[in-house]
């Protein structure tokens, strides 16, 4: 096995993110600079809360922005990304490019988004159309074919069909259909009489009101009220996330003919003759949502179903109509997430164009700020990982050896993207610089047409769920892949200059969470080639969903803002990778040079400076309505649980920090779990 030792001298980042033009870099002539930790306080116990010791006084510090809703890493390191794309859209934009070229697409969409002049001179006009059709409707079945036809342009509403693997067989694309109809974030809010979540729902059946009085409706607010009715009586017929989990449950592949005898109002082969899908049969994720809209379809009047529809449609575009609409759009989401200010136009245009068309932007985006040879070294740490997992399955006390040997096949047969497409994604539009809307619209068309063209045929493997500016990164269990973008391989998740620890703690983690989530609790129903099938003993599958549980209950116990507590079955899949990630990031960590020495930098050994990256990949603060939004609907643990939890089960963290009983988080042996 080749060293490790080097790759952090010559992984990845081969630029900085504060220049607008790639560096080359001689591996010799690089300085390690090393990082500095000046969040910590020394008041606070690593064995009472290590998220806070290391954070601390960066968290009393730190200010959100009042148009943001967190300051941080994670998710909010886009915050600075979309400054680096703001510099390319400006300056792309100010130019006459040819017309169909990347630069004219990314660049006159842009602009016509940032004519705000035109967009509020034009009012409700774009959406005219739209409405006169809804009023023209007279059946159900021309209410279908309305409903079929929206979803070609982005405004779904009943109904939401999707195209991707057949998960008993992986080499088709097949369409899905999945619950879908409401407003509010979740099923659960239409039910809780928890003050803030009843605050949300007023906000939100204000918003309806507003939608309603902006186009000139004489019954606004009684005309919400029907429509929030509606959504609640669907609300009743949808799966909880936690129950969405069930990977096999959510799997009813039925045909036609079956789906129409069973729902007579909804007229399925309508439908999808009017998605222009050529199907005869379908995977139905929740049946039970469809037999409540087929009931409803006869119950609930034509009249009222219409001014669902209106209110779905002028939401669907309020972002992209005038002032008035998106300020009703605004005044409904800071109840949900705090933010006390809308986004400055710019910021709003560089998060569409990178949401719309990101893969022409993306290409612009790397050519500017990522190395060329970034993901050939990148894939070189990404292996050495994999191989570190590989011993971990090997070491294992609880898997039997022909489980091992599946599982081994499963991790070495998953397709490694680093950076960036290998294959672009193209966009079929034509982008005028004075149309707002209808370029929003025409992407909306690609983006449908784009899919539809995928079904019935094998999975696209050059195919990417992310641009290559996101700071993310994830692994589909279907496809059997995992993915880094360009955009999470910067600090502090990597940094050139930083040694080994710091950067076996940070991007390691990460990359050791995206190998982990090929087992676990959804992922480890999935064999090598990405179908649903059990790959494991009966016995050792017991074992395995035992010890999920511990997860799941360790992590329920689990609160923030005081009394929130996590859900723990919601999260057991990230916590899972988190929990894994760490252990394999450790392994690999020592296997270098540094990894083996005990020289300390800045006064800490080189397992402390690896244990403290991971409390810095994960330095963010919050809003607390966003937080609390976030613990009810976000897979994914708040950060300071993403450290503190998987901590408190791994002796080497006890070890590095001498942690004692007594101290809030110390565990006894027994009782630290390890799965992976």
């Amino acid at each position: 096995m080749k060293t490790l030792r080097y790759f952090s001298l010559i992984l990845v980042l081969c630029f900085s993110c504060k220049q607008d033009k790639t560096t080359e870099n001689d591996d010799t002539s690089i300085v390690l600079k090393p990082v500095v930790f000046d969040g910590i306080d020394s008041s606070i116990k690593p064995g009472d809360d290590f998220f806070n010791h290391v954070n601390k006084n960066w968290f009393d510090k730190a200010v959100i922005a009042d148009d943001q809703v967190g300051v941080g890493s994670y998710r909010f390191l886009n915050i600075p990304q979309q400054e680096l794309l703001k510099n390319i859209l400006e300056e792309v934009s100010q130019k006459e490019h040819p017309k169909g070229s990347i630069e004219q697409k990314v660049g006159d969409f842009f602009a016509s988004g940032m004519d705000t002049i035109s967009i509020n001179n034009r009012g409700m006009k774009p959406i005219q159309p739209i409405l006169d059709r809804i009023d023209a409707i007279t059946n159900i079945s021309e209410l279908t074919k309305f409903v079929a036809t929206q979803i070609k342009s982005g405004d779904y509403s009943i109904l939401a069909p999707f195209i991707s693997p057949d998960q008993e067989n992986s080499a088709l694309n097949i369409m899905h259909v999945a619950q879908t109809g409401l407003g509010l974030p979740d099923r659960d809010y239409y039910f809780s009489d928890n003050p803030s979540v009843m605050n949300i729902q007023s906000a939100y059946k204000t918003f309806l009101s507003a939608l309603f009085e902006l186009v000139g409706d004489a019954k606004a607010k009684a005309h919400a009220d029907i429509v929030y009715h509606i959504e609640k009586e669907l609300a009743q017929a949808h799966k909880t996330r936690i129950e969405r989990r069930d990977v096999k449950a959510n799997y009813n592949k039925m045909s036609i003919s079956e789906l129409n005898e069973r729902h007579t109002n909804i007229d399925w082969p309508t439908i999808f003759d009017n998605l222009g899908a050529d199907v005869d049969y379908v995977d139905v994720s929740q049946p039970a949502y469809y037999d409540t809209l087929n009931k409803m379809l006869s119950s609930v009047p034509l009249r009222d179903w219409k001014l669902y529809l209106k209110a779905n449609s002028i939401g669907s575009y309020a972002s992209i109509l005038s002032k008035a609409f998106q300020d009703a759009s605004f005044e409904y989401s800071k109840v949900l997430s705090g933010q006390s200010e809308q986004q400055p136009r710019d910021k709003q245009m560089v998060r569409r164009v990178d949401g719309q068309i990101g893969f022409a932007l993306g290409q612009l985006y790397v050519k500017r700020y990522f190395n060329e040879d970034a993901k050939k070294r990148a894939l070189e740490l990404v292996n050495n990982f994999q191989r570190a997992l590989e011993t971990r399955i090997d070491n294992l006390d609880w898997m039997s050896d022909s489980t091992k040997i599946k599982a081994k096949d499963k991790l070495y047969a998953i397709n490694k993207k680093i950076g960036y497409p290998d294959v672009w994604r193209t966009y079929d539009v034509s982008i005028d610089r004075n149309q707002f809307f209808e370029n929003v619209v025409a992407l909306r068309q690609d983006a449908y047409q784009y899919q539809l063209d995928q079904l019935n045929k094998a999975p696209n493997r050059d195919a990417w769920g992310t641009t290559p500016s996101t700071v993310t990164a994830y692994y589909n269990p279907s496809l059997n892949e995992i993915v880094f973008p360009a955009g999470i391989l910067q600090a502090p998740y990597f940094d050139l200059y930083a040694d080994d620890a710091v950067n076996y703690g940070g991007i390691g983690m990460v990359i050791g969470h995206e190998f982990t989530h090929a087992f676990d609790d959804q992922g480890a129903q999935y064999d090598k080639n990405g179908n649903v099938s059990n790959w494991w003993t009966e016995e050792d599958y017991t074992k395995f969903k035992a010890k999920t549980q511990q997860i799941i209950d360790q992590y329920s116990a689990f609160t923030v803002l005081d009394s929130v507590h996590l859900k723990g079955a919601l999260t057991v899949g990230e916590n899972t990778a988190d929990n894994g990630g760490i252990a394999i990031a450790f392994d690999a960590f020592k296997m270098t040079e540094q990894g083996q020495d005990t020289t300390k930098i800045g006064g800490y050994t080189p397992n402390q400076r690896f244990f403290l990256s991971i409390a810095n990949i994960w330095r963010v603060k919050m809003r607390d309505e966003y937080l609390r939004n976030y613990v009810a609907t976000d897979p994914h643990s708040p950060p300071i649980w993403r450290v503190n939890g998987p901590l408190m089960n791994f002796t080497p963290f006890y070890e590095a920090f001498d942690l004692q009983p007594g101290e809030a988080n110390f565990k006894t042996e027994d009782e630290r779990i390890k799965i992976w």
